[in-house]
């Protein structure tokens, strides 16, 4: 009992938090807008009550013959003016909410991204349900504080409605005043027990409806285009996607059928209360017992009330319904960082000494086996040092961790001394220049694919300078725009026109790799250059104009190169061999060739693919 009621408390403590919360968005995003509707709501409750009491006093004293002419011109200019009023009021303060919403969408909308922005690592962005209670969350913050709002609103109005008409109904009989307001309770009930299905119906079924758009955009997608039609595999990601589909409508169908099971019974409920009212009223109007102007005063206020319990019930509902969804959009935007960030972050000061890598484990998940076992190594200032080994030695993964994308699970990696986690890590990748090997190809134009390298000094004589040392200045030069191409079909260059000269421009993948790696030559001021497969995509000829310029580049500075290709690494300063997370050997070309180790083997065999075959007598 004592848990249950606890639970109950806590509950409550929780869902009063949503609300404050909500409001306090809603305030911030519109407060003209709140008070302007809530103005509106006001009047709208009073406008139905005045013209139910108006038509029956004009009624009385149409049958009875007791008021003059001018007073009845008074009382239909009443109902003229109600008329009026409930005509234009609903289109005023449709007007007000949307804007208000709108509002609402986007200050959401700017603090849900705001929090992700504050997630300095990558871990929760590779966790499925993160991205799940995201998705939920663009959805629920932008549309939640206005049904909070509203049904607020709603619940005044509704209440000012109600009691006005039951106190017309209590003038003409208490018990049907009296049946018309206990038939609420079982539709509220039955209503907020729905809106808790229908939320954890949408919980269900999110991971379906993201893998369903997954699907949607691969069948669209130019890049996977050519794999599915050469491979003929289109018809099975669309049965994949119908399959996620169909799942999830079964799961919405079941919510449906609940819904109109319980619709249909308080929608039985309420005309059964109306009619049996109404037949009562006419027989007792039949024995005299009401007036002429009562009938209709009845009528309207059997059907006020209905009318305005069905709008609070919904509007509160909705409400109910959506700060369910909310509690996904309060956690993103409460969470802390992924990473921690001490209160008063050590400065990153240029690189002098170097990096120390010192003793590091590190899995991405209990459930992971090692990525890296123990790895001590230490990366000179100036100097540069080449990572070698086996898919899935540890390389990229160590690259992640001097970007301080994750934390080691135990050692520490030093940067003059100063370990990472003590530093402000947008501090530290402000003097990090890097070409990932997974690189991004932005759809936007030339220019601004360059020059979100450093987008704090982005001149375009800087950008230009970029583009010819990585070698793709002519090509993007001579683009139908120059540099300001969409280099993307997704999005017209011109929105709303026609014109195909508008439209934007593919590049091949090698010119794509020649923008990454200038966006990396953007960033020539930092203390350490990350080159991750910098020219996997390239030819034979381009490989080796690039990799010419990257020495050129990265002379005098401390950088870090990855490759398969162990002949664009093999003038690095040192060579580190990884296996299975460890390092198993380290040392300059010679040195390990001489060793004729792990190194000097996976050399061999690449190099013997480039030596001319033996001719070897026929049998």
């Amino acid at each position: 009992m004592g848990d249950t009621l606890g639970g109950a408390r806590t509950g409550a403590r929780a869902g009063g938090a949503r609300i404050r919360y909500a409001l306090a968005l809603a305030w911030r995003s519109g407060r003209f807008q709140i008070l302007g509707y809530g103005t509106l709501e006001l009047v709208a409750a009073v406008v139905p009550v005045g013209a139910a009491w108006l038509t029956k006093l004009a009624l009385d004293a149409i049958v009875g013959r007791s008021i003059g002419g001018t007073a009845l011109a008074w009382l239909g200019g009443g109902l003229l003016a109600a008329g009026l009023t409930a005509a234009v009021l609903p289109h005023l303060s449709r007007y007000l909410r949307q804007e208000l919403e709108r509002r609402i969408g986007l200050t959401a909308q700017d603090r849900l991204f705001a929090a992700t922005e504050r997630l300095t690592g990558l871990a929760r962005f590779e966790n499925p349900v993160f991205l799940d209670r995201l998705a939920l969350a663009q959805g629920a913050g932008g549309s939640t504080p206005g049904m909070v709002v509203f049904g607020v609103l709603a619940v005044c109005r509704g209440a000012i409605t109600i009691v006005g008409f039951l106190g017309s109904l209590l003038m003409i009989s208490r018990w049907l005043a009296l049946a018309v307001l206990l038939a609420a309770v079982p539709v509220l009930a039955a209503e907020l027990r729905l809106s808790r299905l229908r939320a954890a119906m949408m919980w269900r079924i999110s991971p379906m409806e993201r893998r369903e758009i997954f699907f949607q955009r691969m069948l669209a997608s130019v890049q996977a285009a050519k794999e599915l039609r050469l491979f003929g595999t289109t018809r099975h990601f669309r049965d994949l996607m119908t399959a996620e589909r169909r799942e999830a409508d079964a799961q919405r169908r079941r919510m449906d059928r609940r819904d109109l099971i319980t619709q249909s019974g308080l929608g039985a409920l309420a005309a059964g209360i109306a009619g049996a009212g109404l037949l009562w009223a006419l027989f007792t109007a039949r024995a005299g017992g009401f007036t002429a102007g009562d009938i209709p005063l009845l009528i309207a206020s059997v059907a006020g009330v209905q009318t305005a319990v069905a709008s609070l019930v919904s509007e509160l509902t909705q409400a109910h319904h959506k700060l369910l969804l909310f509690d996904h959009y309060l956690t993103i935007t409460a969470s802390g960082p992924d990473l921690p960030v001490p209160a008063e972050p050590q400065p990153t000061p240029p690189l002098r000494r170097g990096i120390e890598i010192r003793g590091v484990w590190f899995r991405y998940s209990p459930e992971h086996p090692w990525a890296l076992r123990e790895l001590n190594l230490t990366i000179p200032s100036g100097r540069s040092v080449g990572l070698v080994g086996r898919n899935g030695a540890g390389k990229s993964t160590l690259v992640k961790l001097l970007c301080r994308f994750y934390d080691p699970e135990r050692g520490a990696i030093l940067w003059d001394g100063v370990d990472l986690r003590d530093m402000d890590p947008a501090e530290l990748r402000s003097r990090i220049g890097a070409v990932f090997q997974d690189y991004m190809e932005y759809d936007l134009s030339a220019a601004d694919n360059i020059g979100l390298g450093d987008v704090r000094d982005r001149d375009m004589d800087r950008v230009r300078a970029a583009a010819r040392r990585a070698g793709v200045h002519d090509a993007l030069a001579a683009l139908p725009r120059g540099y300001d191409t969409l280099l993307s079909r997704l999005f017209s260059a011109k929105p709303g026109h026609d014109d195909d000269h508008e439209v934007g421009v593919h590049l091949s993948g090698g010119q794509w790799q020649r923008m990454a790696l200038a966006r990396a030559f953007l960033r020539d001021r930092r203390d350490l250059l990350i080159l991750d497969e910098p020219s996997s995509g390239l030819d034979a000829e381009a490989e080796h104009e690039i990799h010419t310029r990257l020495r050129e580049h990265r002379a005098g500075r401390t950088s870090v190169l990855i490759s398969h290709r162990l002949a664009a690494v093999r003038d690095a300063d040192l060579l580190v061999v990884l296996d299975r997370g460890r390092i198993v050997e380290q040392g300059a070309h010679a040195e390990l060739m001489a060793r004729g180790g792990t190194y000097a083997k996976l050399f061999t065999l690449q190099a013997d693919g480039y030596q001319p075959a033996m001719d070897v007598p026929a049998p």
